[in-house]
């Protein structure tokens, strides 16, 4: 079944009505501009060419030497066919006196007024049944008398039908050339935006392989590599809901088999001494597996957080006292001296306070299991230092400490030190934890010995600016 819904016109079909429709609208608009100035234009020829005529009939009129003195014209028959030829266009003329009287010429035909204005009139007017293109002159020497030339408009319309055709045609089909190339190049530009769209509709779900790129667009380009972008952010949680998974999987078996050996083994007893010691086991057993999967969630979450972790100027030396308080019950039940120092002072560092937070209850954690001195005398120092452009967050312990060689693997997951080893507790997740969330920071987390023994788990953090 399509996707694509059929009411809606594809990519295509827009570009080009967005580009030819505007541009049909504005040839139109040229084309019908150019005809006007050349109609205008051609006009002014053809007017000018009928107002000379004119002048030339009036330059004949003469006042009659008899004593009436009345006006004449001065050309013969031959002569005013002369000036009346015309190959294509039928002329006509006529001369009048101040009241309008016809002295010469054709009958009928007059100006549309008697007025004592000198300047030529044009007008188009009908005479004979024809429309004619007429201008009347007024001229008072050798006395007062109009002249009325007219022209019939034949040519001037053949004029203009040429202008039309020579204009708009090709036009016209330089318009349909355009618009062939035009869907062609767009069809062109958008074939890699076609293949992206078949490579993502033909892909497996299971397929999250970065999609080839074959863009020629900076665009298409973009849009292909936000989605391999996406396909890997996808890939990611993907990965880690599998680690995550397996991890659970792989690690709970243990201790859910050794609450069921207990339960077996209780169940199989009558002695209630053995009950309540087996109970025991049970307990012991499902606060490790809890543990265990709480600091697997941590690892899943700190994944996932990759994406949409917010950093902000946060009080370090708030969240190490109240880390301090939270784990105080339980150093005072172990017999270790918990404390801290560098907190006296607002100390300030450009982090996420639920991620500080879980640093300081993992390393504080691991400090109390396996951070005991070998001595008898065990202390816990979380420690602040305020530098100039950092701040160093230090949890310190006089335990037993691990080897050189084991501090290159100790932020590994599933890696032990030794006294993990010995005490046969925890699954090594504790600092690969504080090294996730301290990438995710953008810090840096180093781990030294002390003299003569212990640890020491610096988190360098930076300042807010």
């Amino acid at each position: 079944m399509s996707l694509v819904s059929p009411l809606k016109p594809s990519l295509r079909n827009r570009l080009l009505r967005h580009v030819l429709i505007p541009l049909a609208v504005m040839w139109l608009f040229g084309s019908a501009l150019v005809v006007a100035i050349a109609s205008y234009f051609a006009q002014q020829a053809f007017d000018r060419a009928l107002l000379d005529d004119a002048y030339l009939v009036a330059s004949h009129v003469r006042r009659a030497a008899d004593e009436s003195g009345s006006l004449d014209l001065s050309l013969s028959a031959e002569e005013m066919s002369t000036v009346l030829f015309d190959q294509s266009e039928s002329l006509y003329f006529a001369v009048l006196d101040a009241n309008g009287a016809l002295l010469a010429g054709h009958v009928g035909l007059r100006p549309s007024q008697l007025d004592d204005n000198l300047k030529p009139h044009f007008d188009t007017v009908e005479y004979q049944g024809r429309v004619v293109r007429s201008v009347s002159i007024h001229s008072q020497q050798p006395g007062d008398f109009y002249v009325v030339m007219a022209q019939t408009t034949a040519s001037r319309d053949s004029l203009l039908q040429r202008l039309l055709t020579f204009s708009i045609v090709p036009q016209l089909l330089l318009l349909l050339a355009l618009a062939a190339w035009l869907k062609r190049a767009i069809e062109d530009d958008l074939g890699p935006l076609a293949d992206l769209e078949r490579a993502v509709g033909r892909r497996d779900a299971r397929d999250l392989t970065p999609v080839p790129e074959t863009a020629t667009t900076r665009d298409v380009q973009r849009l292909g590599q936000a989605i391999n972008a996406l396909l890997g952010r996808i890939a990611q949680s993907v990965q880690a809901q599998r680690e995550f998974s397996g991890n659970v999987a792989h690690e709970l078996r243990t201790p859910l088999a050794g609450i069921r050996a207990l339960a077996d083994y209780g169940l199989r007893q009558n002695d209630p001494q053995v009950w309540r010691e087996q109970l025991l086991g049970i307990a012991q057993s499902q606060e490790r597996a809890s543990h265990l999967v709480d600091q697997l969630l941590a690892l899943a979450l700190a994944d996932e957080a990759q994406q949409s972790l917010e950093s902000q100027p946060v009080a370090l030396d708030v969240l190490v006292g109240e880390a301090v308080l939270r784990f105080l019950p339980r150093a005072d039940a172990a017999g270790v001296d918990l404390g801290a120092r560098g907190v006296d002072q607002p100390v300030w560092a450009f982090a996420n306070g639920a991620l500080i937070e879980g640093v300081l209850n993992n390393l504080l954690d691991n400090a109390l299991r396996y951070g005991r001195s070998p001595d008898g005398d065990s202390h816990i120092t979380v420690s602040v230092v305020d530098a100039s452009q950092t701040v160093m967050l230090s949890v310190i312990d006089n335990g037993p400490g691990v080897s050189q060689e084991q501090l290159k693997k100790l932020t590994q997951r599933w890696v032990q030190g030794s006294a993990g080893e010995a005490l046969k507790e925890g699954s090594g997740l504790g600092l690969a934890i504080v090294n996730a969330y301290v990438r995710l920071l953008g810090a840096k987390v180093s781990l030294q010995t002390e003299s003569p023994h212990g640890l020491r788990v610096t988190i360098t953090l930076s300042k807010p600016l």
